[in-house]
C-alpha cells in the first residue's frame, strides 16, 4: 500500500542571472533552506531536476557533485531529465520513493544555469529539447514552434494577437510582488502586441526568459510530518504522462493531450473536481501554452482559453488564479528547476505565507511542470 507524502520544508533563491555563483553553490543554498525550513539535519535520498546541466554548465553527474557539497555525502542521488519538466519529474520521482516506503526523507531539488551561455550557443544548448533529426537539425526553435502553434489558433479561431495579452499582464501584477522575481516591472494594455518580435507572432512579452536558480522541498510520509515544526503541505495526486515529441506527428495541433491525460489522473488520484481547486500554477513558458492548457485541461471549451485572461478570471482573487508568484513569465524560467519552483510556491499558498501574493481561503493547488511544448506533462495536487 502506497504511503502518503507530505513536503515539510522549502527554500529557493532568487530567479535571475547567477553569473557570479556556480551549479553547485545554487542547488546547495536551496537544499540549506529547506533543511533549516523544516528543522532537518539528515536525509535519505536527494533527487535533482536539471535540464541543461551538461549542454550548459558543462557538468553532468549532477547528484554527487551536489551531495557532497551539501554535506549529505553518501545518500542516495541522481539526477532526472525531462526538458523543462525536469523539475516536475524530479518531484514525481521524490514521491514515488516516499510514498512506496523505499525512503523515509527526501531532497527534491530543481537547478539550472542557463544564462551562461548567450546567443546561438544557448539557442543550440536550449534544442537538445527539439526532435534533432526531424526539427532543432532544420533551425526549429521553442519559440519558433510556440509561433506556429499560435498563428494556427489565431487562424482557426479569428483571434487577435491583444487577447492573449492579459497572461502576461496578470504574470507581471504578480511578479512584481514576488522578492524572488526575476522581473518586478508591470505590463500595460496594448504593450503585449506592439512588443518586439521574436517569432511572428510571439513578442519580447510572450515568451518567458531563461533564468538561474534552485528551489528545494522536503518530503516525508504524511503519518511522520507531524514530527517537524512546519505546517505540512500534502501531495494528493501526481500524475504524469507524454505526447508525441514533434509536433508534426500530431493528429490536431491545438490538443495538449498529454496535459489531458496528467490532469485527469491526477484529479481521479486526489478524488476531487476542478472546481475544487484554489488555484493553478501552470506552465506559462508562452501565452498559447496557457491557452492551449487551459482548455487541454478542461478549464476552458475549445478556442476560448484566451478569455480566462482577457475576461479577468486569473487573478488573485478570481474564479482560478494563475501564475500567482509571477509564472515563468515574470518568476523567470529556470528551466529544469521550474517545476521545484512551483512546489515552493503552492507551498506557500497552502501555508498561508504568501505575502503580497496570497489567494484567499487557498487550501488546494495543482501544479503542472511542461516539457517542450506539451511533450512531456507532469501534474500533482497540493493540499492544505
Amino acid at each position: 500500500m502506497m504511503r502518503e507524502v507530505s513536503i515539510i520544508g522549502i527554500g529557493q533563491t532568487p530567479v535571475g542571472e547567477h553569473w557570479e555563483t556556480d551549479l553547485r553553490s545554487l542547488g546547495i543554498g536551496a537544499i540549506r533552506a529547506a533543511m533549516e525550513d523544516g528543522g532537518i539535519k539528515q536525509v535519505d535520498a536527494l533527487y535533482i531536476g536539471s535540464a541543461y546541466g551538461a549542454t550548459v554548465s558543462s557538468q553532468s553527474q549532477i547528484g554527487p557533485l551536489i551531495a557532497d557539497y551539501a554535506g549529505l555525502r553518501g545518500v542516495e542521488s541522481f539526477t532526472i531529465e525531462a526538458g523543462d519538466a525536469s523539475g516536475g519529474a524530479a518531484l514525481r520521482t521524490g514521491y514515488l520513493a516516499v510514498a512506496s516506503g523505499a525512503v523515509d526523507t527526501a531532497v527534491v531539488l530543481g537547478v539550472e544555469k542557463s544564462t551562461d551561455t548567450v546567443g546561438a550557443d544557448r539557442i543550440a544548448a536550449r534544442s537538445v529539447s527539439l526532435d534533432a533529426d526531424y526539427e532543432s537539425v532544420h533551425g526549429a526553435t521553442l519559440p519558433a514552434l510556440a509561433a506556429l502553434l499560435m498563428r494556427r489558433y489565431m487562424f482557426e479561431y479569428g483571434v487577435e494577437l491583444s487577447a492573449f495579452e492579459n497572461f502576461s499582464i496578470n504574470a507581471h501584477a504578480n511578479g512584481a510582488k514576488n522578492p524572488n522575481a526575476m522581473y518586478h516591472n508591470l505590463l500595460k494594455p496594448g504593450g503585449f502586441a506592439r512588443a518586439p518580435m521574436i517569432a511572428d507572432p510571439v513578442t519580447l512579452f510572450d515568451g518567458a526568459p531563461d533564468a538561474d536558480g534552485a528551489a528545494a522541498v522536503i518530503l516525508t510520509s504524511r503519518e511522520g510530518a507531524g514530527n517537524f515544526p512546519v505546517k505540512p503541505v500534502h501531495i494528493i495526486a501526481s500524475a504524469a504522462a507524454t505526447d508525441t515529441l514533434t509536433l508534426h506527428d500530431r493528429g490536431d495541433l491545438l490538443d495538449f493531450e498529454a496535459v489531458r491525460l496528467s490532469v485527469d489522473k491526477s484529479l481521479a488520484q486526489a478524488g476531487i473536481s476542478r472546481t475544487d481547486l484554489d488555484l493553478f500554477e501552470l506552465h506559462d513558458a508562452f501565452t498559447i501554452i496557457s491557452t492551449l492548457t487551459l482548455e487541454s485541461a478542461g478549464f476552458a471549451v475549445r478556442g476560448e482559453g484566451w478569455r480566462a485572461a482577457a475576461d479577468q478570471e486569473i487573478s488573485l482573487t478570481a474564479t482560478l488564479p494563475l501564475s500567482t508568484f509571477g509564472g515563468l513569465k515574470s518568476r523567470g524560467n529556470p528551466v529544469g528547476a521550474t517545476g521545484v519552483y512551483q512546489a515552493v510556491e503552492a507551498a506557500l499558498q497552502l501555508r498561508g505565507e504568501a505575502g503580497g501574493n496570497q489567494v484567499p481561503d487557498a487550501h488546494t493547488a495543482m501544479i503542472q511542470n511542461m516539457g517542450g511544448l506539451g511533450s512531456t506533462v507532469i501534474t500533482h495536487i497540493l493540499k492544505s
